[in-house]
């Protein structure tokens, strides 16, 4: 027993573990982790520093690769029509570009890209590879396929987020929309007058326009530009009391999806950017400057009227010699007299008549929310210039700038300035008074009868219940500064009569006779075949009832009539 216990001493155990001993173990350790723990340290310090500095250089992958780079910048608002269909709506997608200096195998990388995209020409690709260093190998690529490519794992294929502009109307509001450029900057409509604005909104930007009715409006005029022959067409639809546009369709129209350079003349904006005689259209306003200025009443009476004046050796002639020499001033606008109309010009005066032109906004230059509007020329008031002015002739204007004249006549005479945003203003808030009171009701009573009575142009347009009121226009054609045998057919409108709400003006662009269109009394059963001239009277007249028959109800402007 004493043995054993002098084999387990402490002193024993003390010498065989030591203190000291293991603390020199655990020093020669701890310094060999702290030396590797430094050098890992080191290492990520200068990658670290690296990353910063690669972070804050130039991105010149667009210069040399011809990359474009995705930025913020590529946003752009949503637009929607009143009842907030979508116009334009701005998507994201990606495209796969394949960087070719990054490429390690190409065979491998060949192979895998044929079973994703079968259908692509790889002879094509592989020489793409040896001459390019970047090209596009799909653009806006489907999600299962971008999924595909991401699962490769190929440093070479790079996918760019892209913000795509949709139009998915399409042609439908093309001249009103516009278009952008490939760098998403508006060039054309409203992408290029509210370009700042669509940047830079997070709301969507509503419009005044009516998808529903602009649809039906294209329509027609589609159909009939085929019934006539018309080379283009154009219609607006305006709400007289605030100048909210509904409708703005010119024809020819374009897809803004395709992002088309057009430069074909005949796809200009009918309804902003060309200008036309517009003939006796104008006709309402000689009658409404002199009954503004007190110098006639409806009844007053022009007696013995001419068949034709003289005016520095041109003749002026009424189109029609059934016309009656003896007439009242609102008679001579009915029947659309063009004498007539010159006797009551000239008891205007043609200062007066220009000045009244000017401050309904038809002969001067109007400010619209696109860019696309034609400069308003400045034309000097001769005698003859007063005369043939009176019956449309020798000026000329747009059918905007027509419209909105139009829609001061009947709306009371207030002033109002055609809009396609939506503003939310008030229905009955009026504007600055323009003519004095009294003077639109006159106005709105003759454009009725023009529709309504046997002797107005306007008989086609007669559709029962909407109380529509007009007035023809026929006009020669301009083409390089001589008339021609081409025709301008319009017809302004107003409805309903008993109380003005919208101003629609159909504009027909050389429209031709159809020998094999049926047109319909609305006033009894039957009907005839063929057109019988190649008048407002016979084109525009007729779309414009087409139409109006249609939108109406949509409007709710639809009344019983009591005689």
């Amino acid at each position: 027993m004493a043995d054993n216990k002098s084999k387990l001493t402490i002193e024993d155990y003390k010498s065989d573990f030591t203190f000291k001993k293991k603390e020199n173990g655990l020093n020669i350790q701890f310094n060999r982790v702290a030396f590797i723990f430094f050098i890992f340290f080191i290492i990520y310090s200068i990658y670290t520093i690296h990353l910063i500095h690669l972070g804050s250089r130039k991105d010149n992958s667009e210069k040399v690769y011809n990359i474009p780079i995705s930025k913020s910048k590529l946003y752009r608002a949503d637009i929607t029509d009143i009842n907030g269909n979508y116009l334009a709506k701005t998507v994201k997608s990606i495209d796969i570009g394949l960087k070719t200096s990054d490429i390690i195998n190409e065979k491998k990388l060949l192979l895998s890209l044929n079973i994703i995209f079968p259908d692509k020409n790889f002879d094509e690709i592989k020489k793409k590879i040896k001459t390019k260093k970047f090209f596009y190998l799909e653009k806006k690529i489907s999600e299962e396929n971008y999924e595909k490519i991401m699962k490769l794992g190929d440093k070479s294929l790079i996918p760019e987020e892209r913000v795509l502009r949709m139009y998915p109307q399409k042609n439908l509001f093309s001249h009103v929309l516009g278009q952008i450029d490939d760098d998403n900057n508006g060039i054309s409509g409203l992408e290029k007058s509210l370009n700042d604005e669509l940047r830079k909104s997070k709301k969507s930007i509503k419009l005044t326009l009516d998808k529903d009715i602009q649809f039906l409006i294209r329509k027609e005029l589609i159909k009939y530009q085929e019934i006539f022959k018309s080379k283009g067409s154009a219609a607006i639809l305006m709400d007289v009391n605030n100048g909210n546009i509904l409708s703005l369709v010119s024809l020819p129209d374009f897809n803004p999806n395709e992002r088309q350079y057009i430069t074909d003349v005949n796809y200009i904006n009918r309804v902003t950017k060309g200008t036309y005689e517009l003939g006796s259209v104008f006709k309402v306003f000689t009658f409404a400057n002199a009954l503004n200025e007190k110098l006639i009443e409806p009844e007053t009476e022009f007696l013995n009227l001419p068949k034709s004046l003289s005016c520095y050796g041109f003749p002026i002639r009424e189109y029609d010699n059934k016309i009656p020499s003896n007439l009242t001033a609102e008679q001579i606008l009915i029947r659309s007299g063009n004498i007539g109309s010159v006797r009551i010009a000239q008891k205007i005066g043609a200062e007066k008549f220009k000045t009244f032109l000017e401050k309904i906004g038809v002969l001067s230059q109007i400010t619209f929310d696109i860019e696309e509007v034609a400069p308003q020329k400045n034309y000097e008031f001769s005698k003859c210039k007063l005369a043939t002015a009176s019956y449309g002739h020798g000026i000329a204007t747009t059918i905007l700038q027509l419209a909105k004249g139009y829609a001061i006549l009947s709306n009371g005479g207030f002033e109002i300035n055609p809009t396609l945003i939506n503003k939310n203003l008030e229905k009955h808030a009026k504007g600055t008074r323009l003519l004095n009171k009294g003077v639109s009701e006159q106005v709105v009573s003759a454009l009725r009868k023009i529709v309504s009575t046997e002797e107005g142009t306007a008989k086609l347009a007669n559709v029962p219940n909407y109380e529509i009121g007009g007035k023809t226009g026929t006009a020669d054609k301009v083409l390089d500064g001589v008339y021609s045998e081409g025709k301008v057919n319009t017809f302004a409108s107003i409805f309903p009569t008993s109380n003005p709400k919208f101003v629609f003006v159909v504009m027909l662009d050389g429209p031709q006779k159809s020998k094999d269109y049926y047109y319909k009394y609305r006033h009894r059963d039957g009907g005839w075949k063929g057109t019988l001239f190649n008048t407002a009277g016979w084109t525009s007249v007729e779309v414009a009832g087409k139409v109006i028959d249609k939108i109406g109800p949509i409007l709710a402007t639809k009344y019983i009539e009591i005689n």
